[in-house]
């Protein structure tokens, strides 16, 4: 499963919201719901958000491995 507890904490500590990604930064926000609801986005949008948050990928999601 993947987890974007990451960029929320990332984007709190720089002060970003997911409004500011959506009117500053042309974010759709589907791609916001998407996130909130621990969804697959694309290397496009991950290396988007890293460029924005000056990050590496590590740095905005986690994967987080299922019990079997």
């Amino acid at each position: 499963m993947i987890s974007y507890k990451p960029l929320w904490k990332l984007m709190e500590k720089q002060g970003i919201t997911t409004y500011t990604l959506i009117t500053k930064y042309n974010f759709n926000p589907r791609t916001i719901n998407n996130m909130k609801h621990n969804k697959g986005i694309t290397v496009h949008t991950l290396e988007h958000l890293c460029n924005i948050l000056d990050c590496t990928p590590n740095d905005v999601i986690e994967f987080i491995k299922s019990g079997k």
